[in-house]
């Protein structure tokens, strides 16, 4: 069996953002065993997983990557929307906008300190869609 539903993130602002239980919300009933993807249909935003207790990763994760690639760089020729336009292209590019999570009795198998992350690249993010397919 083979679904799929599209939904909509509420927007925020920059930053990396703990999303499992809205992305759980939205999901119908999972199957016993298959596989779920998530695909983010935006190029400044993307998904990863990756410590869901400490908040202090998500802050440390924004200023890494704030520090890795910088808004308003002068060799930048996308600028059109903005100085953070070019710079949320590029993070999107190195995270990614697709996940892959198994699903093991009807649940998200994921481990218990793992999270699912909206990485909002903008500053001023918008609603985000999503594209969720179920396998199982």
């Amino acid at each position: 069996m083979i679904s799929q539903t599209e939904f909509t993130l509420r927007s925020r602002s920059r930053g990396f953002h703990l999303i499992t239980d809205e992305i759980i919300s939205n999901l119908p009933k999972l199957p016993e065993v298959g596989m779920l993807n998530l695909f983010m249909k935006h190029t400044s935003a993307a998904l990863t997983i990756n410590e869901n207790a400490d908040p202090d990763v998500q802050a440390d994760m924004a200023r890494i990557f704030d520090n890795l690639i910088r808004d308003n760089e002068p060799f930048y020729v996308h600028t059109l929307e903005g100085d953070d336009d070019m710079p949320a292209h590029a993070k999107s590019s190195i995270v990614g906008v697709s996940l892959n999570i198994p699903i093991t009795k009807g649940r998200l198998n994921m481990g218990i300190w793992q999270g699912i992350y909206l990485c909002e690249f903008r500053l001023h993010g918008k609603n985000r869609k999503i594209v969720a397919t179920i396998m199982g």
